[in-house]
């Protein structure tokens, strides 16, 4: 017995009301959690896959609405919603003037048959993209850095430029499929016998067939790169955030482009430094006397020391804030500003003199509260 599929919404862990971005937010976090390339557990790949089905259908307006009527029945060969009246699995009638539902579309999930997909099996098709991470420091990620990334990959091969041919005359048309890429046979069902198309046999969908194969790649069309691949990581980049390098992802199918490569950068914390969005915090140990008298400091900020007042009267846990000391953000290079949280230290050790003067403060500061107290008394 088939083992019976998971919900959709389950699987993404969405409500049934979740909006299209609730949809691919779920979707891109589980995505980069179980990408086989990334997660190398055994049943990594087989999760992957059923997040991205998922995905496929509940992101798709038209196939959610189908799900959402008939369940997984509505994309099943030969299924049933259960429900009388429908004899085609939920495959998208919508009564008797069956809506904008393709005829052959049904058939063709039925009997492998109808009207060729518009991705027919030759034609070229992307690769997949690739996601590695990579950590840096916190004032790399504030002031940017260029990172030496090894990849291997597939490049298409520089004699062939991907055909797989010694030259081009070496190219020619299928004859067996007369370059279409498909064929069509005869196949007997509980409906009579009914045509289906697949792949050429000859061809495996590439609609050519190559005489003589390129000496240089061995008619491959590609040739397996390895590299050090130099990075540049723009300053202001954030935790979580990618880096986009176009083609270094894996090769595509019948002379599609390479699929994209993309780092995902991952921050080391900062034992000074905290960040939220564009802004910067940090924590200011002031004495108790440059608070209550005030000072001029240099503190440090991420782009280096600058001279701050501190204000006579600042309070414990008091925030003050230097505009344009934050990160510049990535798109306006507008800056963030970096923010103090005073805290006040008691000072140890003193000297007798120090303690002399402080005795003479607490005694003046207990006369003003007699003072008060005795006022209040009146």
């Amino acid at each position: 017995m088939a083992e019976a599929k998971r919900d959709y919404y389950e699987i993404l862990g969405v409500s049934k009301s979740a909006s299209k971005d609730e949809i691919k937010s779920a979707y891109r976090k589980l995505a980069k959690q179980y990408h086989p390339d990334i997660n190398h557990s055994p049943d990594a790949p087989k999760k992957f896959e059923e997040i991205q089905e998922a995905y496929d259908i509940l992101y798709d307006d038209s196939k959610r609405k189908q799900y959402d009527q008939f369940g997984h029945a509505a994309f099943q060969q030969g299924g049933s919603t259960g429900g009388a009246g429908n004899p085609f699995g939920g495959a998208g009638f919508s009564g008797a003037g069956f809506g904008d539902v393709d005829l052959n579309d049904i058939f063709s999930s039925f009997f492998g048959g109808g009207r060729r997909s518009s991705r027919s099996a030759g034609g070229p098709q992307k690769g997949n993209d690739v996601l590695i991470q990579r950590t840096i420091s916190f004032m790399d990620s504030i002031k940017g850095t260029r990172l030496s990334v090894p990849i291997t990959y597939d490049e298409p091969c520089s004699h062939c430029h991907g055909t797989g041919a010694e030259s081009p005359s070496d190219i020619s048309t299928c004859p067996y499929c007369g370059g279409r890429g498909y064929t069509l046979h005869t196949q007997r069902t509980l409906f009579g016998t009914m045509q289906t198309e697949g792949p050429c046999d000859h061809c495996h969908g590439t609609g050519k067939v190559v005489k003589n194969a390129c000496k240089t790649c061995g008619g491959s069309g590609y040739n397996r790169v390895h590299k050090d691949l130099d990075v540049n990581i723009p300053s202001g980049i954030n935790n979580g955030q990618q880096v986009r390098v176009k083609g270094k992802g894996e090769r595509g199918v019948n002379g599609g482009e390479n699929g994209d490569l993309y780092i995902e950068v991952r921050i080391k914390k900062d034992p000074i430094f905290t960040r939220d969005g564009n802004d910067i915090h940090m924590e200011l140990e002031l004495s108790f006397v440059d608070c209550a008298l005030g000072a001029s400091l240099d503190v440090q900020t991420v782009y280096g020391s600058v001279e701050v007042s501190i204000p006579a009267g600042t309070q414990p846990n008091q925030i003050l804030k230097l505009k344009g000391q934050g990160v510049k953000d990535l798109r306006t290079g507008r800056p963030g500003d970096q923010f103090l949280h005073v805290k006040v230290t008691t000072p140890t050790n003193l000297s007798s003199t120090e303690k002399d003067l402080l005795r003479q403060f607490q005694k003046e500061e207990q006369a003003k509260l007699g003072k008060w107290w005795n006022k209040g008394k009146k």
